[in-house]
């Protein structure tokens, strides 16, 4: 299953969920795993949701850039408010919304292949590349914890 790495690593770091390091993000360890999630989830629900006919392929310059680089630059994006962990996070927020990644996660793997989701910056992306750009921004932001943990 796609982000099944990423998901043990995400579970992984609930341990240190209350550390925080401003020199490396604003944001602490617990911010940075429910963000992920959020995104996770926002984007399943999305594919799940949409309608393959709807899929129009188009060129974007910045797509074909990040996603040939395979990783997301820092300090660089800003979360859009959907996506963005409230300011007291309660352990029981971050379990449910893990919970519920794993549940989303194994119905997208059924869905068809045109099943879309548009990205604010990267444009309408077919199933596939939804899940390479989840892998590649939960990636990001598990390098963002470790320094945070390691610091």
């Amino acid at each position: 299953m796609p982000l099944t790495p990423q998901l043990s690593a995400l579970e992984k770091a609930i341990e240190n969920k209350d550390k925080i390091n401003t020199s490396v993000s604003e944001k602490g360890v617990a911010w940075h795993i429910l963000h992920s999630l959020k995104v996770i989830n926002l984007t399943c629900n999305t594919l799940i949701n949409s309608n393959p006919d709807d899929y129009k392929w188009k060129f974007n310059k910045l797509r074909l850039f990040i996603f040939t680089k395979g990783s997301i630059p820092r300090g660089k994006g800003k979360a859009p408010k959907a996506v963005v962990p409230p300011e007291n996070i309660h352990p029981n927020d971050i379990q449910q919304e893990l919970e519920k990644a794993h549940q989303l996660l194994q119905q997208v793997n059924q869905l068809p292949t045109k099943s879309n989701f548009n990205h604010p910056l990267f444009g309408m992306l077919h199933r596939k590349k939804a899940l390479r750009f989840l892998e590649m921004h939960t990636q990001h932001h598990l390098h963002i914890i470790d320094d945070i943990i390691r610091s």
